[in-house]
């Protein structure tokens, strides 16, 4: 599924500042705060790990991209604190927009669309700078679970609860009104042809979620 990754790298000066701020919302709306991670968000993790005996996935940005580019995917206590010194490390070696210009080239959108630039294209055949508000809105939901949240796999309802929830967080960010994120959740999408061919694609995309859940 990954063999084929497709990047379209861009600087952080060509990304419209609605796509920072509905990243920034929905995945870490205290980024330019933090040193690379969050407290609340570890007492939130070992409350999990302890009650639940659940792993929780990474909260910030930096840890994000500490995690797809540095380190396996494996969930395992070992891992959590390797991502933990990498995202402290990283904190000082970059600036924060470095690190988000890493990030937003690097995450994954689904699929091989790897990077906001090349999740545009896949999903709207679009540049990043040419992105309306609802469209990124879509693509901000994708990262935390691309097969789940994807508008492509038949996920119509997931997708646009997915949506309204990355509106909602510019709306609490002070990025929006409240009045423009439901007359923007409101605007139908139109997605761009996709060139892949399936021949069974209901079965496909559910294993590919099986293997993202396990994976």
């Amino acid at each position: 599924i990954y063999e084929d990754r497709k990047y379209e790298p861009v600087v952080l000066g060509q990304i419209p500042q609605q796509v920072l701020d509905a990243t920034l919302a929905i995945e870490d709306d205290r980024f330019y705060e933090h040193k690379g991670f969050r407290v609340d968000s570890m007492f939130r993790a070992l409350k999990a790990l302890a009650f639940d005996n659940q792993l929780q996935g990474a909260s910030t940005i930096t840890q994000q991209l500490v995690k797809n580019v540095l380190l396996t995917p494996e969930r395992t206590l070992s891992r959590k604190f390797k991502e933990l010194a990498l995202s402290i490390l990283v904190e000082n070696k970059y600036s924060k927009d470095q690190i988000l210009e890493l990030y937003l080239n690097n995450i994954s959108y689904g699929g091989t669309a790897w990077g906001i630039e090349a999740a545009a294209q896949k999903f709207f055949g679009k540049h990043v700078w040419e992105l309306d508000l609802a469209e990124t809105s879509m693509l901000a939901g994708l990262p935390s679970a691309p097969s789940v949240y994807s508008p492509l796999n038949k996920n119509a309802r997931s997708a646009k609860q997915r949506q309204w929830e990355v509106l909602e967080r510019i709306f609490v960010t002070n990025e929006v009104s409240h009045e423009r994120a439901e007359e923007t959740y409101k605007e139908e999408l139109v997605y761009a042809p996709q060139k892949e061919y399936i021949r069974a694609p209901h079965f496909v995309e559910y294993v590919r979620a099986l293997l993202e859940e396990r994976h």
